[in-house]
């Protein structure tokens, strides 16, 4: 009873300077985080935008499929920044239905060619695209930005230039349903780097303007992120250390009562009496020498001594002659396909020696012939 408890009290102290170690020695690496994500403090992300936008509007992020957007509730501004991949078919549909409800979708996409059948146009090639540009407004007002995209919007009928430059339409509104759908060729505008460089700001906030909505959702989704990217996120960490200490105690519980975990061997002496360890030996024995053809040997004259026993073909024939015999029993080949295979066997039969791949080629043939004999 006495050496239990201590057992159990050196099982505490082990346990309890595991956990110390493991977080003294914890040093967790630098989180990774996807270009234009809004909660995303590195440069290539957007969270100073949305950080921005929260303190004067209503924001939030969106994790979720668009089937399940709000589609009853009206002026509601979806922001899809840069998306990492082009929605199926039936993802479209929903986005749409979204916007024909009453909302208005913000779509930043340097190519937004393959989504809501935007038709784009190649804009004026600039090996320099850090090159500063003027962006002109709807009343013509000029701002500067930073352009990288090559690609320029082509109008359809009913569409509004909202920005332009020389090169063409930087920004349009479509109307689809009772909503709007607005697309810019610019979402570097919205980088933490960039955001606040020349006009990018004000040219974005003009765009959201004209949306005409408090209530903002950043899409997340279309970025690979979910509302719970990892499911222990779920839990509090005092639950998850909970569980982490005790299943160390029960695995130690259990190495302490004697049980081991692994594979499970059958002891020699209660195998042996039911298997044939000669024929494995010698049939390792034949492997290791390369013996092949006397394998092989052997296994054709087995295979002839159950055509006599089965099929009543003579033993003494040779395997040459035995084509026409085996027409009237094999009636699963072709009489060509017989005469090819003993022709053949002959020929491997009479060589001295054979490679590996042609004796496995042609024991493989002469198994399928026993198969046949034996199921009559």
């Amino acid at each position: 009873m006495k050496k239990a408890r201590q057992g159990w009290i050196w099982l505490a102290v082990l346990l309890v300077v595991f956990i110390i170690v493991s977080y003294i020695s914890f040093s967790p690496k630098p989180k990774f985080y996807p270009g234009y994500v809004s909660d995303s403090p590195s440069p290539t992300g957007v969270k100073g935008f949305y950080t921005y936008l929260n303190k004067e509007l209503k924001v939030k992020r969106w994790h979720h499929s668009p089937e399940f957007l709000p589609k009853s509730q009206k002026n509601e501004i979806l922001v899809m920044v840069e998306p990492l991949n082009i929605p199926e078919t039936k993802e479209m549909n929903e986005y749409t239905d979204f916007i024909k409800s009453g909302n208005t979708i913000l779509l930043l996409k340097k190519n937004p060619k393959g989504m809501f059948d935007v038709n784009i146009l190649p804009g004026e090639f600039d090996s320099n695209n850090e090159k500063v540009s003027k962006v002109y407004d709807e009343n013509n007002k000029a701002f500067k930005a930073v352009i990288k995209s090559y690609i320029r919007l082509e109008l359809e009928q009913g569409d509004s230039v909202l920005l332009h430059d020389q090169s063409g339409v930087v920004a349009l509104k479509h109307s689809i349903g009772k909503g709007k759908l607005i697309v810019a060729v610019a979402p570097e505008w919205l980088m933490n780097q960039n955001i606040l460089s020349y006009d990018h700001l004000p040219l974005v906030l003009s765009l959201l303007e004209k949306g005409g909505s408090q209530s903002i959702l950043f899409d997340e989704y279309l970025h690979g992120t979910k509302a719970a990217s990892d499911t222990l996120n779920v839990y509090p960490k005092w639950f998850l250390l909970l569980i982490l200490q005790g299943t160390i105690m029960a695995m130690l519980w259990l190495w302490l009562k004697g049980k081991r975990f692994g594979p499970i061997f059958t002891p020699r002496e209660d195998s042996v009496r039911f298997s044939d360890e000669g024929i494995r030996a010698l049939a390792a024995w034949y492997i290791r020498g390369r013996l092949y053809h006397d394998s092989l040997q052997i296994q054709a004259d087995y295979v002839k001594f159950m055509l006599q026993e089965r099929w009543q073909i003579p033993y003494s024939r040779e395997w040459q002659d035995l084509s026409s015999l085996l027409e009237r029993k094999w009636l699963g080949k072709k009489p060509s396909e017989i005469k090819e295979f003993l022709h053949g066997l002959t020929a491997v039969l009479e060589k001295e020696k054979i490679p590996k791949q042609e004796y496995v080629q042609w024991s493989d043939r002469l198994d399928r012939l026993q198969k046949e004999v034996e199921q009559g």
